[in-house]
């Protein structure tokens, strides 16, 4: 059956319109743009831990999850977790779990006053139905991720996203593996741990 050349003519306006229609819509999505949230507060709470804690921000309040690291377990809950921080740190689950306390109360001690927090808005998956972002903190000027990875209380791993500086992830992931192994090598923070 052959088409009139008025119906062909109506099907390729039709899809012509669909495309730039869906290019609009895709063009029109929020971009993941950096913020910087000042004169944040941290907030005790039970499962904070030294790379996921609440803070509070402009009257904000939400679950903060730090990019580029994970800290060791500070609770006994996620078994795998701690299976396999235990085995990046050669240490026994013990002193795994009591470096994430370590870590849990460095992160509580550093963030004492107020501090900045950068972030994308990225949802960070966990517990809990509270809102829970990725993000990068800076109190006194300093990095918190480069505290905690340079005194053994964290390893290099998790999201690495190019940072609001314009560095690329993966040259900063980098420097922090530098830390990482310059902490390890000084037998800091977890690493003072006998290996098991």
């Amino acid at each position: 059956m052959r088409m009139t050349t008025a119906v062909s003519f109506m099907l390729t306006a039709i899809v012509v319109a669909l495309q730039c229609s869906a290019s609009t819509a895709a063009s029109s999505k929020p971009s993941k743009k950096w913020e910087m949230l000042t004169a944040c507060q941290y907030v005790t709470n039970k499962n904070n831990d030294g790379d996921s804690f609440r803070v509070r921000c402009d009257g904000e309040e939400f679950v903060l999850r730090l990019y580029f690291i994970d800290a060791p377990e500070a609770h006994m809950r996620d078994m795998e977790r701690l299976r396999d921080q235990s085995e990046h740190f050669k240490v026994s689950f013990e002193k795994t779990q009591q470096g994430g306390v370590k870590a849990s109360e460095a992160v509580r001690e550093a963030l004492k006053g107020s501090f900045n927090v950068w972030t994308r808005r990225a949802t960070a998956g966990g517990r809990g139905k509270d809102p829970r972002y990725y993000g990068l903190v800076e109190v006194d000027g300093k990095n918190l991720i480069e505290f905690l990875v340079g005194n053994g209380l964290a390893r290099v791993k998790g999201v690495k996203p190019n940072l609001p500086t314009g560095e690329k992830g993966t040259a900063y992931a980098a420097r922090l593996n530098a830390l990482e192994v310059e902490a390890r090598k000084q037998n800091l923070g977890v690493w003072a741990e006998p290996a098991k």
